[in-house]
């Protein structure tokens, strides 16, 4: 009964927003609160768990979203995002930009959240597409892709690093194993998915207030140099945080500022102050400009952060209503591969809540009985939980409506181009994972 539930509150909210046009943060809202009504959450409690939701959502997502979306703006405005997105046409031609994407998406997105990655990158895709008039899909689609295959499958992002410590799994294996079929089948899903008849009949306009619609000549920007320095600054940071935590003990005394500079608001503050400096005092602009560049970015950014928000709602009250917890119940007993299992459960969760750190970690719980005396490597079902955490992405992750709204698209188009590519990348994974148990096998690893 509770999956039935949350069928028919996506097929309402799909109705609210697409045939009768309500705004999403409403529709989410109205869905969120019909849904903890019956389920029978309290009347008194749910303004709280609507509140905890868009909260919690908000405060992990504004501080990032709100200053990368500052800098990219800074960047458009400056002329820096436009070096950068030329210096990728000259190199990789315009016909190879999706391979660009993608490239820049992995290598950026192996040690940062997709949300920080996203906003360092999604500048420069708007650049490309402006200048080169290519659709906005093909161009910014495969860094999507790209970055969500990164952060959802592999270490030391936050949901595969928590199962690794669940399954006192190693981090290092997990992710040299990972990497065997991350990177080939997110590279296959980009480049195949924007060529994909559905896809190509989307044709969306670029998001306004979020790039700069000024086309600079060669004298005007700022050189390479300075561009990538500061598109690069919070990528270093956090990398350079997160191998560096691995690397020493706790105990190391540098360890908590290492991690204070790498966390990504922080990395972001950063990157904001030297953007300002770099693309305003020092090349002649006034501190007034480069302000106004990041209130226009502000400004666009905030019905995007309450729909964000409202998304987190309807996945807190799904919480609250212990969805969570029937699905672990209704599997206990199911009796298949463990391998199988843990995909499988972390899929569930993820259709029915939307958190993929919700699905990971329940499923975890689940299948750990399992994995002693399974002889199945933890490894392994590190992998196969991550990868079954990114399936069928749609209204009830947040994510879904970051995606949304930055690619200005409709919720069903939405739906076609994200819920598919996540599937796919969850299936593939999932073939991926029992591919490497086979290796390992016949390896007698």
């Amino acid at each position: 009964m509770p999956l039935v539930i949350v069928g028919i509150s996506v097929l309402i909210l799909l109705f609210l927003m697409t045939k009768l046009k309500l705004n999403g943060f409403i529709a989410l809202l109205l869905v969120a609160v019909g849904v903890a009504l019956v389920e029978g959450v309290s009347y008194e409690k749910i303004p709280e768990v609507l509140a905890d939701g868009v909260g919690g959502q908000i405060g992990d997502t504004m501080l990032v979203v709100g200053i990368g979306a500052m800098v990219g703006r800074v960047m458009g405005d400056s002329g820096a995002a436009q070096r950068i997105a030329d210096k990728l046409i000259d190199s990789f031609g315009v016909g190879r930009v999706q391979v660009a994407m993608v490239v820049t998406a992995m290598l950026i997105g192996v040690t940062m959240f997709y949300e920080v990655a996203f906003v360092i990158i999604v500048p420069v895709a708007f650049t490309i597409v402006r200048v080169t008039g290519k659709n906005l899909l093909w161009v910014g689609l495969p860094m999507s892709i790209a970055l969500s295959t990164m952060h959802s499958f592999l270490p030391p992002h936050p949901g595969p690093t928590a199962v690794a410590a669940s399954f006192d799994a190693s981090v290092g294996r997990t992710l040299f194993y990972g990497l065997f079929f991350a990177v080939p089948f997110g590279a296959l899903i980009a480049l195949v998915w924007p060529r994909l008849p559905f896809v190509r009949k989307m044709n969306p306009s670029l998001p306004k207030g979020l790039v700069s619609d000024r086309t600079f000549s060669d004298e005007e920007m700022p050189s390479m140099a300075w561009s990538l320095s500061v598109a690069l600054f919070p990528v270093v940071l956090i990398a350079g945080s997160a191998v560096y935590e691995m690397a020493v003990s706790e105990s190391n005394p540098a360890l908590p500022f290492v991690t204070f500079i790498g966390a990504g608001p922080i990395a972001l503050l950063l990157a904001l102050l030297l953007a300002i400096w770099a693309f305003g005092p020092r090349i002649g602009r006034s501190l007034a400009d480069v302000s106004a560049s990041c209130t226009s970015a502000a400004q666009a950014m905030a019905m995007i952060l309450l729909v964000i928000g409202a998304g987190g709602a309807f996945k807190g009250v799904l919480v609250e209503a212990g969805i969570s917890d029937y699905i672990k119940d209704l599997t206990s007993g199911w009796s298949i591969s463990p391998i199988l299992l843990a995909w499988l459960i972390a899929a569930i969760l993820r259709i029915a809540l939307g958190s993929a750190t919700v699905a990971v970690v329940t499923a975890a719980g689940v299948v750990q009985p399992l994995l002693d005396g399974s002889g199945v490597h933890p490894e392994l079902m590190v992998l196969a939980v991550s990868c079954g955490s990114i399936a069928f992405s749609h209204v009830n992750d947040p994510g879904f409506w970051m995606f949304k709204e930055y690619f200005n698209l409709s919720v069903l188009d939405a739906i076609k181009a994200r819920t598919t590519y996540t599937t796919a990348l969850a299936v593939l994974g999932l073939g991926g994972v029992l591919a490497v148990e086979a290796a390992l096998e016949a390896l007698n690893v």
